[in-house]
């Protein structure tokens, strides 16, 4: 006889039906019915009649339950005394800018959820800090690197701009269009370079500092803007996301750490989480 199987008895006793039962302890039904068989052989005893609307309790499941709630009860006091000496896990963590809400939000909940007792701080990348998210480029000599994201640079076009229909964009198309121009951006510094030498230029309609400010622009149709390829922009209905002929640009996103630091027990956790992270970037993040 275990916890577990005496939780889920407390759950068919409460709520009368081993299905609901099962949505109350997020497992399947046949564990639930299999835990219940078990407590029965072990006490030699029958707990519930099963109906077709559910599962009656005997008088030896009312005696049953009286006492398997001292008992789980006594493990959540236990618990909660030694949760309360628990000692908290300060972790300073610097994070870039444009790293994408919903991507941080991601970040943080995971390691929330693996990390016991963490307490975070979150600062700019430049400030003394445990770990960093950063770009690859501003990495120092003194860290080391655990890639997470890839970010690939497209342009995004208004589904109402009729450059929207092209495969491919030329770098001749961009001259005269209205354009979100972002800064600091590393990227559309690159696409800069290579018009300024064809002698291109596009018309600025907005001067912003975000990735989140500047989608939103494009998708009330503003104009255009290089952007990476995060999921919840190349999952837009009103925007396309295309390639610029002769263009690649892209960056790594990931954590930076001391040398050294490997095998400390909060960057190995961090180092694993972001791993995790790193291989469904293109996936939903709230499913």
């Amino acid at each position: 006889m275990d916890l577990r199987s005496l939780k889920y008895f407390q759950a068919v006793y409460e709520k009368k039906n081993l299905s609901a039962a099962a949505r109350i302890c997020y497992v399947s039904q046949p564990s639930i019915s299999s835990a219940i068989q078990v407590l029965e052989q072990t006490l030699d005893t029958t707990l519930f009649v099963r109906h077709a609307k559910g599962a009656i309790p005997t008088s030896d499941a009312d005696t049953l339950y009286v006492m398997s709630k001292e008992i789980t009860d006594r493990e959540k006091s236990i618990k909660r005394y030694f949760d309360n000496k628990s000692v908290s896990v300060p972790f300073r963590l610097g994070l870039m800018r444009s790293l994408g809400s919903q991507r941080m939000s991601w970040l943080l909940k995971e390691l929330d959820t693996e990390i016991e007792h963490l307490e975070l701080t979150l600062v700019d990348p430049d400030e003394p800090c445990d770990a960093r998210i950063i770009d690859s480029t501003d990495l120092t000599r003194a860290e080391d690197f655990a890639p997470i994201w890839t970010d690939n640079y497209l342009l995004a076009i208004p589904k109402s701009f009729d450059l929207s229909a092209n495969d491919l964009i030329e770098l001749e198309d961009l001259q005269k269009l209205p354009f979100i121009n972002r800064e600091p951006c590393s990227a559309l510094n690159e696409l800069r370079q290579s018009l300024d030498e064809l002698d291109i230029a596009y018309e600025t309609r907005a001067n912003i500092r975000t990735v989140e400010y500047a989608h939103s622009l494009v998708s009330a149709g503003v104009g255009i803007a290089l952007l990476p390829d995060w999921y919840e922009i190349i999952s837009q209905e009103d925007i396309v996301m295309k390639p610029i002929r002769d263009i690649n640009v892209h960056r790594t996103i990931g954590l930076a750490y001391k040398k050294g630091k490997a095998d400390d027990m909060l960057i190995q956790k961090s180092i694993n989480i972001c791993a995790t992270i790193g291989q469904n970037q293109h996936k939903p993040i709230y499913t």
